[in-house]
């Protein structure tokens, strides 16, 4: 029961969807633009009305905004940085314990199948998997491909990262968006867990993201864990109030430009 509860602070009870922030690059590349102040951010995407963010445990009480609408909280479990000769390699840094204790309403995890050290990444999955399920805590797993000459936005390669997070006790599955909704759908079909997909380098124009988005949706997928292209956006409140009218108002990609474009 705890498990539903949490997930009701992170997935929209009334549509099935969400919409989630991701703010853990702070770890991988340091405090680039948009989150620069964690607090800002956060209080931004919350007006917009995402309904959580992913945090690492040390920016929770530096997120912590104390006033405005609420937002879920998912602490990220798991790090890496863009210095690395492996980056790709994932390891733990956090424990659902410790996120317990920092109010979490979910913990997420980092996969990159292919990697060098995949076996330990599996086997820490398991780990907190079984954590997770013990202390009724919500699971996010983020799972890519990213072996030598592996394409991650390969359909076969997306639909095994999809299916492998849910075998392995995800609650929510965060994977790359394979570019149509065609060759998307099979991802979201061989998974029976929510699947919602990441947002991928910075995009050149705001349609893109929002085309991707309702893409996504319209092959089944439950939402979006979108960092750079939400907290880097020129207006972040107005792009996450776009965002929303996609994912929780089933609107148009014109008519969520024409509400973004409006804003400006």
């Amino acid at each position: 029961m705890g498990k539903l509860v949490r997930l009701e602070r992170i997935i929209n009870r009334e549509t099935g969807r969400t919409i989630i922030v991701p703010m853990d690059h702070g770890v991988s590349s340091g405090p680039i633009e948009g989150i620069v102040d964690i607090k800002k951010a956060v209080e931004d995407v919350a007006e917009g009305g995402a309904d959580a963010v992913v945090l690492h445990k040390g920016m929770v009480k530096a997120g912590h905004r104390g006033r405005g609408r609420d937002i879920g909280l998912i602490v990220h479990l798991s790090a890496s940085t863009d210095w690395a000769p492996t980056r790709n390699d994932k390891t733990l840094v956090c424990t659902v314990e410790e996120a317990i204790k920092l109010g979490a309403d979910g913990v997420s995890i980092h996969i990159n199948i292919g990697a060098d050290l995949e076996r330990e990444m599996l086997r820490d999955f398991g780990i907190v998997s079984k954590a997770c399920e013990e202390w009724g805590m919500p699971l996010l797993a983020m799972v890519y491909g990213r072996g030598k000459d592996m394409n991650q936005y390969d359909p076969k390669v997306v639909a095994h990262c999809a299916r492998l997070g849910a075998e392995l006790g995800a609650d929510i599955v965060k994977v790359p968006y394979t570019g149509s909704p065609e060759t998307f759908a099979p991802a979201v079909e061989g998974c029976p867990v929510p699947v919602v997909i990441a947002g991928g380098p910075k995009m050149k124009t705001e349609r893109e993201v929002l085309e991707m988005v309702y893409g996504a949706l319209q092959a089944g997928a439950k939402g979006l864990s979108v960092g750079r292209n939400v907290f880097q956006a020129k207006n972040r409140v107005q792009m996450v109030k776009a965002l929303y009218k996609l994912v929780h108002e089933n609107a148009s990609v014109e008519e969520a430009l024409s509400l973004l474009e409006g804003g400006k």
